[in-house]
């Protein structure tokens, strides 16, 4: 059992690194770094753990260790009397995350908004064939999903912030 979950870790390491390496323009080490501390949890991984499961020099995991402290995508925390640092996830990589797609979704409102107004002075001044003029139901309806959407995320934002989530 205690086999299979380890396999399944791995196998969820690789992907989960492959998608951070192009989401988070990260080299492969690192993005293999972050997802292995993403899967292990609260308890946190230390530097010789990964070196050993990572399968990387301690140059490599040292220096992507460095670099991933630096983006403020892990922190770490140590033990009384362990004189290791354990690394975890750092909850506010989250919820920068979520500030960023929250405002990317503002952005794509604002220009769909004035796409759809100037859809509608057109259709308005300066289309008279009905068949003719713009349909701006994608527009009303994408708009109300940014609106809904940003909304829903925004909870869970909170809920981050509020510690109502222990990652």
């Amino acid at each position: 059992m205690k086999e299979n979950v380890c396999k399944e870790k791995m196998a969820l390491v690789e992907k989960l690194g492959v998608h951070l390496e192009k989401r988070e323009h990260l080299a492969p080490v690192a993005a293999r770094i972050l997802s292995y501390i993403i899967l292990t949890g609260k308890q946190g991984t230390t530097f010789e753990d990964m070196v050993k499961i990572l399968c990387a020099s301690k140059s490599t995991i040292s220096t992507h260790l460095n670099h991933l402290q630096d983006l403020n995508k892990i922190v770490y925390f140590t033990k009384t009397g362990d004189r290791k640092k354990y690394f975890i996830i750092n909850k506010d990589m989250i919820v920068q995350h979520i500030d960023n797609v929250i405002n990317e979704w503002q952005e794509v409102k604002v220009l769909h908004s004035e796409i759809k107004n100037y859809k509608e002075k057109i259709n308005n001044h300066k289309i008279e064939n009905e068949d003719e003029k713009f349909e701006l139901s994608f527009h009303n309806d994408y708009i109300q999903f940014l609106d809904e959407a940003s909304a829903s995320i925004e909870v869970l934002r909170k809920k981050l912030i509020d510690n109502q989530f222990h990652i």
